[in-house]
């Protein structure tokens, strides 16, 4: 469903990402995984279309990004890319601003103003879905996002942090559940970013781990578990894979606070 053959991404001098080959099945969930700066948020960019690549290239469905007009409207009528930090007209309700998003996909209205209804509930925002974007909580923010990407009834969704910037525990176990049962129910081809992989465990087919621009590993999280030696948790599996001296600069920090 998703093809990244060699990615070649910089900003300016500064190479992000050096050469990425990545295939996502349709039906799979992916999540991207990566300390800070290692250019999961680029990658994401490149494979939503934003940033049109340097070297290499990105295909959704057979079709080549950027290959032709065309080709690059058929592929946003069905995938959505919700950027970590989106930008969101703040006059508008949240109400408005689904609706308005469901029409540009051209979701029938009759299923679309349910829908709406649905997905407020689901994240609490019922009350706050006809107040204007700005009077938000920063969560509540993060929040009616998600319900922007959720409202398009994409087939494929590309969602860089959706469980950052504020939001819940009831949101992101709702957010979870519901792109659990898209991927495993209606074949839905999912996406995800985030730096803690405990929020990812359990709901992801496979992860790719990303570290200075390049992929150490993409399998399931017993395959990484395997390649790394580790029989513990993820974060542990991931700790020695990207970090493996981390231990000794914890225990020199601790002793350093004894003298």
């Amino acid at each position: 469903m998703i093809r990244v053959a060699g990615l070649v991404q910089h900003y300016g001098v500064r190479p992000v990402l050096k050469g990425i080959d990545l295939e996502v099945r349709g039906g799979e969930l992916v999540v991207i995984l990566g300390p800070n700066g290692s250019g999961k948020t680029t990658l994401m960019r490149a494979i939503g279309g934003v940033l049109e690549p340097q070297e290499g290239f990105v295909e959704v469905d057979g079709l080549r990004r950027r290959g032709s007009v065309e080709s690059e409207l058929a592929i946003r009528r069905r995938l959505v890319f919700l950027p970590d930090h989106p930008w969101l007209p703040n006059r508008m309700t949240g109400r408005e601003f689904l609706l308005a998003v469901g029409g540009l996909y051209e979701v029938p209205f009759g299923r679309l103003t349910d829908h709406v209804d649905r997905l407020l509930e689901l994240f609490d925002l019922t009350r706050e879905g006809d107040w204007p974007i700005r009077s938000y909580s920063s969560g509540q923010v993060k929040k009616i996002a998600v319900c922007s990407a959720l409202v398009a009834d994409a087939r494929i969704l590309l969602l860089d942090e959706p469980f950052s910037g504020g939001m819940d525990p009831s949101g992101i176990l709702a957010l979870r559940r519901v792109l659990t049962r898209m991927t495993r129910e209606e074949q839905a081809t999912v996406v995800v970013t985030t730096p803690v992989p405990e929020l990812v465990e359990e709901l992801a087919d496979r992860i790719a781990v990303l570290s200075d621009g390049r992929i150490l590993a993409f399998d399931t999280v017993d395959g990484v578990r395997r390649q790394t030696g580790c029989s513990g948790s993820l974060a542990d599996a991931l700790e020695r894979l990207l970090h493996p001296d981390s231990p000794d600069k914890v225990a020199r920090y601790l002793e350093g606070m004894k003298r």
